[in-house]
């Protein structure tokens, strides 16, 4: 069973000759190679579907946070210096807003219906167009993703990492983004550029980034970065950072690791688990004694 620091690549595989299975308690799975499992015979499993409501909600509180300056608040409070209500740390907020959501798979779904008590206009850009029946309940509407970077308030990134998304935030994307918009992150990291991001930051060109994930945890990128930006982490007042929180739910994680298990247990019995992302092109249906 691996998690999200783990990687698995075809020189660990070949140290580990009697591996039946390598089940991610996880979704997203740039850091395991899984061409190399199918060629070796192993397994590879992931858990679709119980991540996508605690990130949608994590999403969705991140952005709460960076437009109704939230963190410099708890600073403020915390000073010693407030003595009540004053007009400062005025905020967007979501209300009458327009929200882009890049990527709209299952967690960008669950965001949307998030959302709907807001009274947001949601945007979307995808490489596949929903049904004309999910978007009219959902009451999204698909935009070209330069349309959505100058149309949203707030652009929300739940993207997997690929060679097409690696740095899909970049200097060009973030000039196109409205003055005063809020970028938040709970994809991948490496989807942004974290140093045009600071720029951006730095210039007033961007209003606030949140973020849940970063470029120095995507190890399937032989150049990644190994920390955090330093200027990106200095500018305290336009950003809010979580420690990859996504998924941090008690409840949930005890239901993504028995998935997990199950996975495993049922390729232990010579069944092809569920949860099956590859079939190996040598593997053993003999179940373990």
């Amino acid at each position: 069973m691996v998690f999200m620091p783990d990687r698995v690549d075809d020189n660990f595989l070949s140290q580990c000759l009697r591996l039946k299975i390598v089940a991610a308690a996880l979704k997203g799975y740039d850091n395991f190679d899984v061409e190399a499992c199918t060629r070796r015979g192993v397994w590879f499993t992931i858990v679709p579907d119980l991540l996508t409501l605690p990130t949608a909600e994590l999403a969705l509180g991140l952005a709460l946070g960076i437009t109704r300056n939230v963190l410099p608040g708890d600073r403020l409070v915390r000073s010693g210096t407030f003595q009540g209500w004053r007009p400062v740390l005025y905020g967007g907020g979501l209300r009458g807003r327009t929200v882009g959501i890049v990527g709209m798979g299952k967690v960008g779904k669950a965001l949307a219906q998030l959302l709907a008590g807001f009274e947001t206009t949601i945007v979307y850009s995808d490489r596949t167009r929903l049904p004309s029946e999910d978007e009219s309940r959902l009451k999204v509407s698909p935009l070209d993703m330069d349309a959505l970077l100058t149309a949203s308030d707030v652009v929300v990134l739940l993207l997997p990492l690929g060679t097409g998304s690696v740095h899909l935030i970049d200097v060009a994307a973030l000039r196109r983004m409205k003055p005063g918009a809020c970028l938040v992150n709970v994809g991948r990291g490496s989807v942004v550029d974290e140093e045009a991001v600071a720029d951006a930051l730095s210039a007033g060109r961007l209003a606030g980034y949140a973020a849940d994930v970063f470029e120095m945890e995507d190890w399937a990128r032989p150049d990644r970065p190994q920390s955090i930006s330093p200027r990106l982490l200095a500018q305290s007042t336009h950003t809010l950072f979580t420690p990859h929180l996504g998924s941090a739910v008690g409840s949930v994680r005890l239901e993504i690791e028995l998935a997990a298990a199950r996975n495993i247990l049922q390729a232990l019995h010579g069944k092809d688990p569920e949860d099956a992302i590859n079939r190996p092109e040598r593997s053993s249906t003999q179940a373990c004694p």
